[in-house]
């Protein structure tokens, strides 16, 4: 397999259930500087607010909890709320009965204690390998969407700049000045392709050095 490039994972929400206090906050500590957002919980009461409340990727929980197991929070997930998110287990054990019911659940991988940070981190670009790339896929589709909106050629290193820098809540954090520096083009251009784009409602300044965009606005290119 080729090298896993873990900056990837940065774009997602974990959260983490484990009743081990350190262990909890030793992984948390690790996982932290790589991953968008981790929230480390103990118990499934916990588990469960924060997946009720948060937007979250992948699951990884513990299977043997003090007072309960997480297959069963895993099956509350599935069953009750009704939500696909995917997991990975983690346990000191190999019992054949639980190993059973994960691959009931669907759960997507399995990890013997003491965790490994370098083989968990590999799982968790695995697991969330579908949503990188499609993630990859609906960007370049709205490159080539927005470059259809515009018809200046000097722009497209712009667009491919406000493309690649979205954050997750579709949002550019950069002034001109700012582009200005990573992509080679001049002010005025730069001040045009966003009057465009705004004009058409696909960007629209918040406040200073903040824009939305918005891809609902962006023509359907025409099929060949």
């Amino acid at each position: 397999m080729n090298k896993r490039n873990f900056e990837l994972l940065g774009a997602f929400s974990i959260l983490y259930l484990e009743d081990e206090a350190e262990l909890l906050k030793h992984t948390t500590s690790v996982l932290e500087d790589f991953v968008k957002k981790i929230y480390p919980v103990q118990t499934i009461e916990e588990a469960l607010e924060v997946i009720k409340t948060q937007k979250i990727d992948v699951i990884i929980s513990d299977i043997h909890l003090k007072f309960s197991n997480g297959l069963d929070f895993l099956r509350i997930v599935k069953n009750d709320l009704e939500l696909e998110i995917p997991s990975i287990l983690t346990t000191a054990f190999t019992d054949t009965d639980y190993l059973l019911d994960a691959i009931k659940l669907k759960v997507d991988n399995y990890i013997i204690k003491p965790v490994n940070i370098k083989e968990l981190l590999n799982n968790l670009h695995d697991v969330l390998l579908p949503k990188i790339q499609a993630k990859e896929i609906e960007r370049s589709y709205n490159i080539i969407k927005t470059i259809s909106a515009v018809t200046d050629s000097k722009q497209v290193e712009i667009i491919r700049f406000i493309i690649k820098n979205l954050d997750n809540e579709h949002m550019l954090n950069y002034s001109y000045s700012e582009i200005m520096e990573q992509v080679e083009v001049s002010k005025p251009t730069v001040i045009k392709l966003f009057k465009q784009l705004s004009d058409q409602g696909i960007l629209t300044k918040i406040q200073n050095k903040k824009y939305l965009f918005d891809a609902t606005k962006l023509p359907i290119p025409e099929k060949a």
